[in-house]
């Protein structure tokens, strides 16, 4: 009697059961499932405002509502990559879709902060289960000729993420209330979960193994160490938290247990390892690691100044700043189209068209900045964010395609949590560097532009207008009216006078971030010249789309 036959992928990966493989399908569903983290992502931050009303909190205790989803995201992704290898993919994006969805729902029933931020750490985990396991299941049902119009997909899904976000969550917000940023998911979910079971096959690209707990615990607690130190530094001025516990102590710990971790894993090599070091002897996946890691630092690099300008400066709703983004969104969205396409012919060079993308990029924030004035146009921005746009088109499917070139589907998981934590870490450090350094800069430049502003206000009134302004640029960055908006006068100040020094303010403001912003926004710009240097070092061979390594 003949043994029953096993269903197996394009790529020879063994499937479990008998669902036969749909890869349309299949990469539908998980864009579907990716569409909805990166959309709750960039829409819960409009919310903040009405957030620190309706819960009666302080901002300071509100931010961790992205700073725990963040947190929790970050530190576990290769762990998660790591699970999936073992017990499959599917297993994995249906539970961390479920969990998502169910945290949702409960965010959007959270009666204080509290509750909020640990719903909040619960959707982290949620994205963080489901988010590595497009790799595995793209280069496990299919060929390296077919993968581009895949990666081109997901490429797709984060346009849109970044160009719904802010204009979905602003009409959200103002029509239905903050709760609903958060009830939205639950259709998505429900469907995603439902087409999941029904198309989604149970891919095992690799052997049964057995998980690493003590290096899962050892990389837990150098991610949430470096991770946390670098989210909260400079709301702490980067010294004490509470008595001995400082942020540099926090960030050296987790420094430690990392260097623990890889004593750990070098050790394990022969045996099961959390992270395989083979993975790395691919030079290409390993300088993708590194342009991965550029672009979120990049991306975070831009957008942050930007959103602060739109609104803080030239005082657009988030809907108005949203449109405004949304063309560069569009424009990414239709070269992904373009390149995944092509990316079938196997007529594309992949190193050459990531290298222009990436050079595109560059150009058009530069382009942004040269234009950028407190008083011009939002439509002036619109050349340079759709040649960034067009460049940023040209990089995720390249860029991913390169990754998983010669990758063993067997590490594929392991392989998307590193790139996913690379690229996260890439935004966290952004977000912590260059927020330190725009504010630093325009603490200074606005203090400077103040001094001379000083001249037009009455005698009477010119120290309290430096003195507030130095009170209101220590306030941290905000997006909406800005540091001018915390200016406190004393009450014995004259209507008219008042109104007089907060105009000044702003006009000061406006002139002191876009000083402060330009030098601050070349530092991604270079960054993403040194990747787009660093590629020139990828091997040409296999690096034609539709190309295997023994053609």
């Amino acid at each position: 009697m003949s043994e029953p036959s096993v269903l197996t992928t394009a790529t020879g990966v063994p499937i479990r059961g008998h669902r036969p493989v749909r890869p349309g399908l299949i990469i539908a569903v998980f864009c579907l499932g990716l569409f909805m983290t990166l959309l709750d992502i960039t829409i819960v931050n409009i919310a903040i405002p009405d957030i620190v009303t309706e819960l009666r909190a302080s901002l300071d205790t509100v931010l961790w509502i992205g700073s725990a989803y963040s947190l929790v995201y970050a530190v576990l992704l290769i762990t998660a990559g790591r699970v999936g290898d073992i017990l499959g993919p599917r297993t994995m994006f249906l539970a961390g879709i479920a969990l998502f969805t169910v945290a949702s729902f409960a965010s959007g029933l959270s009666s204080d902060s509290a509750q909020l931020i640990a719903f909040r750490a619960l959707q982290g985990l949620g994205a963080a289960l489901l988010a590595p396991q497009g790799l595995p299941i793209i280069t496990s049902t299919l060929p390296a000729a077919r993968r581009g119009p895949a990666f081109a997909a997901t490429g797709i899904m984060s346009g849109l993420g970044v160009l719904l976000g802010p204009t979905l969550g602003g009409f959200i917000v103002t029509h239905f209330g903050w709760r609903w940023i958060f009830f939205i998911n639950i259709p998505v979910g429900a469907a995603t979960l439902v087409l999941a079971f029904a198309f989604m096959p149970d891919i095992r690209p690799g052997l049964r193994h057995r998980l690493d707990i003590a290096g899962v615990g050892l990389l837990t607690l150098a991610l949430l160490g470096m991770v946390f130190g670098l989210i909260e530094g400079q709301r702490y001025g980067w010294g004490t938290i509470s008595g001995p516990i400082s942020i540099p102590l926090v960030i050296a710990v987790g420094a430690v247990f990392l260097g623990l971790f890889v004593w750990r894993q070098i050790r394990r090599q022969k045996l099961e390892p959390l992270l395989p070091f083979s993975i790395f002897r691919d030079r290409t996946f390993t300088i993708m690691t590194l342009v991965l890691l550029a672009m979120g630092f990049a991306m975070v690099g831009v957008f942050l100044p930007m959103t602060i300008f739109y609104q803080s400066v030239l005082g657009l709703s988030a809907v108005a700043a949203g449109v405004v983004i949304g063309t560069q969104s569009l424009a990414m969205m239709i070269t992904s189209g373009i390149v995944g396409g092509a990316g079938g012919s196997g007529r594309l060079n992949l190193k050459w068209v990531l290298f222009t993308g990436l050079v595109l990029f560059a150009l058009g924030v530069s382009y942004v900045l040269l234009v950028a004035a407190p008083d011009v146009s939002r439509w002036a921005f619109v050349p340079g964010l759709v040649v960034s746009g067009l460049g940023l088109g040209c990089v995720w499917t390249p860029l991913f395609g390169l990754a998983t070139r010669d990758l063993d589907p067997a590490r594929s998981g392991v392989a998307a949590g590193v790139l996913d934590t690379l690229q996260e870490f890439g935004s966290v450090l952004a977000t912590a560097v260059l927020g330190a350094v725009l504010a630093g800069r325009l603490s200074v430049d606005w203090h400077n532009r103040a001094v001379i502003a000083a001249a037009a206000l009455p005698e009477p009134s010119r120290s309290q207008f430096l003195t507030g302004i130095g009170q209101a640029a220590g306030g941290g960055l905000q997006v909406g009216a800005g540091q001018a908006a915390q200016l406190t006068l004393p009450s014995d100040v004259a209507a008219a006078t008042a109104d007089q020094i907060r105009t000044v303010a702003a006009e000061t403001f406006g002139a002191g971030f876009t000083d402060a912003m330009r030098p601050t926004m070349l530092i991604p710009v270079a960054v993403i010249l040194a990747a787009a240097g660093a590629v020139l070092f990828v091997r040409d061979r296999s690096t034609t789309v539709g190309k295997s390594p023994g053609d």
